[in-house]
């Protein structure tokens, strides 16, 4: 019976602290505004990093133009995302 009991006390112990840590992560976590600022300038930086890549590959003056204009929206998208 008392092994039983001691088991029991466990089970509690082990879901009070998955408990707690799940209510930490919940506390730490950035609000879903935050998150899609985040993840847009993320997408914005790969996109970024992609036409760089491209612009120094690229041999086509027109397609370098268009590139660089490519760049330039990016660079816009990005002062925009860091200024709010």
């Amino acid at each position: 019976m008392a092994r039983g009991w001691e088991s029991k006390s466990v089970e509690g112990q082990i879901d009070m602290a998955g408990e707690h840590r799940h209510t930490a992560v919940l506390e730490n976590s950035p609000d879903p505004k935050t998150l899609q600022l985040l993840r847009q300038k993320e997408s914005i930086l790969l996109s970024r990093t992609r036409v760089v890549r491209d612009l120094n590959s690229a041999q086509n003056p027109r397609y370098k133009a268009l590139l660089k204009k490519a760049l330039a929206d990016l660079d816009a998208q990005l002062s925009t995302i860091k200024a709010g």
